[in-house]
């Protein structure tokens, strides 16, 4: 179930690079990945997702730049302030976006629902919410 048709702005830190999201989809998740750390400087990365058809860059697509690890997954980042936007996984699914909740500028109706990659998270890390808790991703073992 997605979420009603609402307009969500969206931007990095300096505002050059502006989106859009028209639905929100269900699956939002901390991830908590070496590579999200270290992308991010934090102890976990918070992404939601977005049909392809539900995200619209508005401004500042010249100054979008990326990133493709050696796990080949993409992420995309503001090339003048740095801000993480967006996240392609190694499939290349190109169906459903993944953009970082915390460059949202509007409120949403939805909360994460999940912690992924717990299985390297930081060990000075203590997850203390009831969220389900992922090895890896969301088919992997979930930790009791």
């Amino acid at each position: 179930m997605t979420t009603p048709q609402r307009i969500y702005r969206g931007s990095c830190l300096c505002g050059a690079v502006t989106f859009q999201v028209i639905r929100l989809q269900p699956k939002m998740a901390h991830c908590h990945c070496s590579m999200c750390r270290k992308f991010h400087g934090a102890a976990f990365a918070t992404f939601g997702q977005a049909a392809a058809g539900d995200f619209q860059w508005l401004t500042g697509s010249d100054k979008i730049q990326s990133y493709t690890a050696p796990n080949k997954t993409t992420r995309r980042f503001c090339g003048t302030c740095g801000s993480s936007l967006t996240f392609t996984p190694p499939s290349g699914n190109d169906q459903f976006v993944e953009f970082t909740l915390g460059t949202l500028d509007s409120d949403i109706p939805l909360a994460p629902d999940a912690h992924i990659y717990v299985g390297s998270k930081a060990n000075w890390v203590e997850i203390s919410d009831s969220l389900p808790r992922y090895i890896e991703g969301r088919d992997s073992e979930l930790l009791k």
